[in-house]
């Protein structure tokens, strides 16, 4: 009788190990990195509030060093991270024999054409000076800025739609000059140029809204993306924090506090 006792409690106590085991290995703490500003804003006074509900701690780290966020993902010191678009993934990837995995689309500032000497799209003359990127991808992007709003013609037989240059543009009918600044710049001297195409991380530095944009990037590449390491793609915080940034309630916030951003594509079918 008693040796039954003693295989009962052991196996009482086994079971009740492995329950508290099961516990303690559901993560209920999430580390996200950002680059600092608005999507650092968006964890903090959102995403954390919003996950305390279901029990979980938030903790936001934001990086000064561009490359700051994805090493640090990488190496386990955060668990998701919120600050790039797939091509700049997509190079970290490459470069570093890495996996990082992109899982939704956040509300992103889009690349803008802003008003110079000139305050609306019709004031448009032969000859006007737009202020672009002096970089490759921003330079690139602004070329095809300007074809979407129907300023210049772009050839089709571009090999590499991220380094486009001037001598691909086939049709220029208003004679638009390209003045080549570096992006950090571009703000300041809108005075001095009839319009200037500003990338939106510097369009928020400068305090410029995104809503005075006369006209902004309608495509999705350049959207910034959640991402996290392929191991944790299943876990129940990976599913939490997706709900969270694309439930109904974080909608209504970011349209309310970031009026001009991009939205997610699947906010469109949602």
């Amino acid at each position: 009788m008693m040796r039954f006792k003693a295989f009962l409690y052991i196996g009482i106590g086994i079971i009740l190990a492995g329950c508290f085991s099961n516990s303690s290995d559901e993560q209920k703490v999430i580390r996200i990195g950002t680059s600092v500003g608005d999507f650092g804003t968006m964890a903090r006074d959102f995403i954390a509030p919003e996950l305390k509900k279901q029990g979980y701690t938030v903790k936001v780290t934001e990086f000064s060093d561009i490359m700051g966020p994805n090493i640090a993902l990488n190496d386990g010191s955060i668990d998701i991270n919120t600050f790039q678009h797939r091509f700049f993934l997509e190079g970290f990837n490459q470069s570093n024999n890495s996996n990082l995995l992109p899982i939704f689309q956040i509300p992103t500032g889009p690349l803008g054409l802003y008003s110079g000497r000139k305050q609306t799209l019709q004031e448009v003359e032969k000859g006007a000076v737009v202020a672009v990127p002096l970089d490759t991808t921003n330079y690139s992007r602004a070329l095809i800025l300007l074809q979407d709003l129907g300023w210049i013609e772009l050839s089709e037989n571009v090999a590499d739609p991220f380094s486009v240059s001037a001598k691909d543009i086939i049709s220029n009918p208003h004679g638009i000059i390209l003045k080549e600044i570096e992006s950090p710049l571009i703000p300041r001297i809108r005075v001095d140029v009839d319009y200037a195409i500003i990338t939106g991380n510097f369009a928020a530095s400068s305090g410029i809204p995104f809503t005075e944009a006369l006209f902004t990037d309608p495509h999705y590449n350049f959207i910034n993306w959640a991402v996290i390491r392929p191991e944790d793609a299943e876990s129940d915080w990976v599913k939490a924090i997706t709900e969270a940034y694309h439930g109904a309630e974080y909608k209504a916030y970011i349209k309310e506090n970031f009026p001009g951003y991009k939205h997610p594509a699947s906010w469109n079918s949602r």
